[in-house]
């Protein structure tokens, strides 16, 4: 059974920093195409940023120079490391892994 978990969402401080983790399990492995989404209320779903298998990455503009994926290899994860987290970061984070959704974390952004 295809499985894709995300973890480490919270609430953070505006300028704070987070860490979310992807995991996959089942069919689909980690080392394929991984996307970060995010998705506010009221807002369409956005790319926050990808990596492919070759590794190249891609992020979207608003956390550009902020946000940065990994992939972690010995433990079969990708991170998105997020760092001067705004307000406008607040959303349900999706991770994708080969086509497959996790069902999201969420990230709060307030003081």
């Amino acid at each position: 059974q295809v499985q894709v978990v995300e973890s480490g969402g919270g609430l953070v401080q505006p300028g704070g920093s987070l860490r979310l983790s992807c995991a996959a399990s089942g069919a689909i492995q980690i080392r394929n195409h991984v996307a970060w989404y995010r998705q506010a209320p009221g807002n369409q779903r956005e790319l926050v940023a990808l990596i492919t298998v070759t590794g190249e990455t891609q992020y979207g503009e608003s956390v550009q120079g902020r946000f940065s994926i990994f992939r972690h290899t010995a433990n079969k994860t990708v991170s998105l490391q997020m760092n001067s987290l705004k307000p406008e970061d607040t959303a349900a984070y999706y991770c994708v892994v080969n086509g497959w959704w996790g069902q999201g974390t969420q990230v709060t952004v307030s003081s």
